[in-house]
This record gives structure tokens, C-alpha cells and sequence, in this order.
């Protein structure tokens, strides 16, 4: 009976001891959601791609070109939105939109290319505040609107760049 006592004490040692240790090994990312920090990331930059817009002769027939052998669905606006989740943010859903504009539409310039990327940001005044001290051609102010804030810049090729910065 005494062993069975003993062993059955060491036993629960153990077990306590090893505990106690993973305990205070845990990192900081094995918390429970309760316990994690809630500090959103601020920093000014590019979280993803918001939109790829370029040119077409015919965008009617190009759109419908994409439909047919793509499966590229478009929507009244002219484009189509694909939808994604971001991998550290599950419920947060992403937005890319497509878009074609016709040949000789203003829309890019001053560019003189074929396309344009939307890139979504965070923190877009921050952002512009570091353009403009590294020189960067920002071609306008930062516009608000519902579904948020958008400036557009050149970059050292030419090209037009929309930031996007969507509303939380």
C-alpha cells in the first residue's frame, strides 16, 4: 500500500512540476485571445493589393471575353470584386477589384503605361507624410469617402499608383 502511496505521490509531483514549467515557458503568442495584446499595427505601408485596373480597345468585349472563357463575373460598375480573408485576421474580409478602363481614358494620367495598381494601406497620412520626405510625386490629396481614403502617386518608372486605405 505504501508503494502505491508513493508512486502515486511522484507521479502527481511530476505531472505538477512539468506543468509548472510549460507554464512558464509559455511565449506570449501561445496566450489565450483574452490575454493577447490588442495593439493595432500603425505602421505607414502597403497591407495588399486593393485593384488592377488597365486599358482596352474594347472593354465591352473584353469583359465579355473574361466572362466567357474565365468566369470573371462583372458587375454594374464595370469590374468584378474577388473577395479573400486575411490569414492573421479570419474574419476580416479583403476586397481586389478588376477593372477595365477604354484606351485614351484620363483615369492613369499622368502615366503614360497601360495599368494602374490600388494598393490598400494603413495609416495613409502617415504614409504620404513619408512619401513627401523621401521626394516621392504625390499627385493629389487624400481623398475620404465611405468606403475610405485614397491619394495617388508616381512611382520612379511612371507609374500611377492608387493607395487605398478602406475603412476598419
Amino acid at each position: 500500500m505504501n508503494k502505491i502511496l508513493i508512486t502515486i505521490f511522484i507521479i502527481t509531483l511530476t505531472s505538477c512540476l512539468n506543468t509548472n514549467k510549460k507554464d512558464k515557458n509559455m511565449d506570449k503568442d501561445s496566450k489565450p485571445d483574452n490575454e493577447k495584446s490588442t495593439k493595432k499595427d500603425t505602421i505607414p505601408k502597403i497591407t495588399g493589393i486593393g485593384g488592377i485596373f488597365f486599358y482596352s480597345d474594347n472593354p465591352k468585349k473584353t469583359n465579355e471575353w473574361y466572362t466567357k472563357n474565365l468566369g470573371i463575373e462583372i458587375n454594374d460598375w464595370g469590374s468584378s470584386s474577388f473577395e479573400s480573408r486575411d490569414i492573421n485576421k479570419p474574419d476580416q474580409v479583403n476586397s481586389l477589384q478588376w477593372k477595365l478602363f477604354k484606351n485614351g481614358d484620363n483615369y492613369f494620367s499622368p502615366s503614360k503605361k497601360g495599368f494602374m495598381i490600388n494598393y490598400q494601406v494603413q495609416n495613409i497620412e502617415l504614409l504620404v507624410r513619408k512619401l513627401k520626405e523621401n521626394g516621392v510625386n504625390i499627385l493629389d490629396s487624400i481623398a475620404t469617402y465611405d468606403y475610405g481614403k485614397f491619394v495617388h502617386i508616381m512611382d520612379n518608372e511612371g507609374n500611377k499608383i492608387e493607395l487605398w486605405e478602406p475603412v476598419d
